[in-house]
């Protein structure tokens, strides 16, 4: 377990990084929306190149799969495109702060109800606490 949450802190050290560099590279073009379509080129060929070391075999098995699943690429095509223009003018930290807190709360909906097919984590009081005095912290690490 403790390579899991290795690996996801390291996902989030990315998060407010990826988000820099994207409305740095959308500011110095003049095109956040060009940028984003850097970013996408860039992650399509490092996870085509993954997918491909690790099986291949599972793009054979894409078309049998619901086509709700798919709308997750919409899904980042909006974080990306939207912290590629925001950032710039509402500031990283300003805008994570927002993206953190909105995945606190879809985290534990999608827990409480093991929504696609996660696995099912009820929202107790403790947990609603514990979500609470996270999003807390991180407001009182916006205001300071």
């Amino acid at each position: 377990m403790a390579q899991y949450a290795i690996i996801m802190f390291l996902a989030g050290v990315g998060i407010p990084l990826l988000a820099a560099l994207n409305a740095a590279l959308g500011t110095r073009i003049g095109s956040p929306a060009a940028a984003a379509t850097v970013l996408f080129v860039v992650a399509f060929a490092a996870s085509l190149a993954v997918a491909l070391w690790t099986g291949p075999q599972a793009f054979a098995r894409m078309a049998g799969a619901p086509k709700h699943l798919y709308t997750a690429g919409l899904l980042v095509a909006f974080y990306v495109l939207s912290i590629t223009f925001i950032a710039p003018h509402f500031g990283v930290g300003n805008a994570v702060f927002f993206v953190l807190i909105g995945q606190l709360f879809s985290a534990a909906a999608i827990d409480h109800y093991g929504l696609f097919g996660a696995r099912v984590s009820p929202l107790e009081f403790k947990r609603a606490l514990g979500i609470g005095i996270m999003a807390l912290g991180v407001w009182v690490t916006q205001r300071a």
